[in-house]
């Protein structure tokens, strides 16, 4: 019969409590659990070996996977009652649940699992008139006409790019230097329908209710902030409008905050879907949508939700 004395040790320690509640309700694998703790594999692995040893957990293989289940959750459940009420002192438990949540509703979208691995092959081998830019050209010319708020906008290329389809564009950025090189640069283009504006992510000089579509692209992260910046962002959204966030996973290159003067290491998926139904978003969607094969493999999270 397993140690209930080492069972209570192992579940001492906050991080393998927050596992065994985890594969409580789930059966979940090494980078799910990745994905829900924003913890590096190394990590994880660590602590779901102690636990199989002290006969908590226990594994199966599906496919190239091991996934990780409670074992026999009736033997433990007055060690379990105990544990979710100890749960209770542990912060991370409720963002845990909201991270589950998100990965259960992944595994229902086996369409958009066949699509990522296509998005994966796209590009890697040569085909005639097949390219990136023609797909995202294409893309951008089926936008209806928007007024959209592009927030963090620095030299403004994607402005540009928006600004050939959009009714008008409002760019933001905190460097006088970046206001001045875009707006330069926009006029020697001859585009007319983006004005650049000088302010904050978190307080951007746009009026109340007045763009259909706040636009977040690499930017979020710069915010002493972020959740202020999302919620300046509901206030400039007109109701039906929606909000766009595209930003890096959370990451551990800690060199980045020197070399690109990043405030934050980027955000787990669940800290952005967090952001965007606090600042009064709804139907809010989370997707990594890309990693570089180059180390430290930075990845890239797309956030969307509509303002009712």
């Amino acid at each position: 019969m397993p140690s209930i004395v080492k069972a209570m040790r192992l579940l001492t320690d906050p991080l393998r409590l927050r596992i065994v509640l985890l594969l409580e309700q789930e059966e979940l694998s090494v980078a799910e659990l990745q994905d829900v703790l924003s913890m590096g594999q190394g990590r994880i692995s660590t602590q779901l070996a102690s636990l199989k040893q002290g006969e908590l957990v226990e594994d199966r293989r599906s496919g190239k996977n091991s996934l990780y289940r409670l074992r026999a959750p009736a033997q433990w459940s007055e060690l379990l009652t105990l544990a979710r009420k100890a749960s209770l002192e542990v912060d991370d438990v409720s963002n845990d649940r909201r991270a589950l949540a998100l990965i259960r509703r992944r595994r229902q979208d086996r369409t958009r699992a066949y699509f990522d691995e296509l998005a994966g092959k796209f590009g890697r081998h040569y085909v005639p008139g097949r390219s990136w830019k023609g797909l995202a050209e294409t893309l951008l010319m089926l936008l209806p006409p928007m007024v959209i708020a592009d927030l963090g906008a620095g030299e403004g290329t994607f402005s540009q790019l928006l600004a050939r389809r959009a009714r008008k564009v409002i760019a933001v950025d905190n460097s006088d230097n970046m206001v001045a090189f875009a707006s330069d640069l926009a006029r020697r283009n001859g585009v007319e329908n983006i004005e650049f504006r000088l302010g904050d992510l978190e307080d951007p000089p746009i009026a109340p209710e007045s763009v259909d579509l706040a636009f977040f692209s690499q930017s979020l992260h710069h915010a002493q902030h972020p959740q202020r910046a999302v919620d300046a962002a509901w206030k400039i959204v007109r109701h039906g409008g929606r909000i766009v966030v595209l930003d890096l996973k959370k990451h551990a290159f800690e060199e980045a905050r020197e070399l690109y003067a990043d405030r934050w290491l980027g955000f787990a998926e669940v800290e952005l879907e967090g952001f965007l139904t606090q600042g009064g978003f709804e139907e809010a969607e989370v997707w990594t949508v890309h990693r570089e094969e180059e180390s430290p493999h930075f990845e890239t999270v797309l956030a969307i939700g509509t303002k009712p």
